[in-house]
């Protein structure tokens, strides 16, 4: 086996979503969820087809998502991987629908970070073996960053 890097890229301010899934309904089920779950989302879904023709699949409402996960499902190209790239929307919203979805196994991660997926790759194919999300701590929080992190939480409208 040989292991190997792959960025995600995509513009910093967009967000994603990394999972594995078992069927090509994965790509109109998650289109259906993500429109179904958010008001204004924008959105691209990439899919890696296992079998048959192998192709990536794709859907979305959004030209420039729709490519991010297109270029960045082909690249990852981990068999029933999918990629799904957001604006207008946070994935703390949709995870819970996401993982609802009949044919969703698993989420490897869900940010805005700069990410690196880690893929082990055999004479059959390519697995995604976990992922870089964002960098390493440089601490832990005191009394001030206590106090920020609660605020920011609030001034967003996730906590009261």
């Amino acid at each position: 086996m040989e292991i190997k890097i792959v960025e995600i890229e995509k513009p910093e301010d967009v967000n994603f979503i990394l999972g594995q899934s078992h069927f090509i309904k994965t790509v109109e089920d998650i289109h259906e969820t993500l429109i179904e779950s958010v008001p204004g989302i924008k959105f691209g879904v990439g899919f890696c087809e296992a079998s048959g023709p192998r192709l990536v699949r794709f859907s979305g409402n959004n030209d420039e998502l729709i490519k991010l996960a297109k270029d960045n499902a082909l690249r990852i190209g981990a068999g029933h991987s999918f990629i799904v790239f957001i604006r207008n929307a946070f994935p703390i919203n949709l995870l819970p629908r996401i993982k609802a979805v009949p044919e969703v196994c698993r989420i490897f991660c869900a940010t805005a970070n700069p990410t690196q997926v880690i893929i082990g790759e055999t004479n059959q194919g390519r697995a995604i073996l976990g992922v870089v999300d964002g960098a390493s701590p440089l601490g832990t929080e005191g009394p001030e960053e206590i106090e920020q992190r609660k605020k920011f939480l609030r001034d967003i409208g996730y906590k009261l």
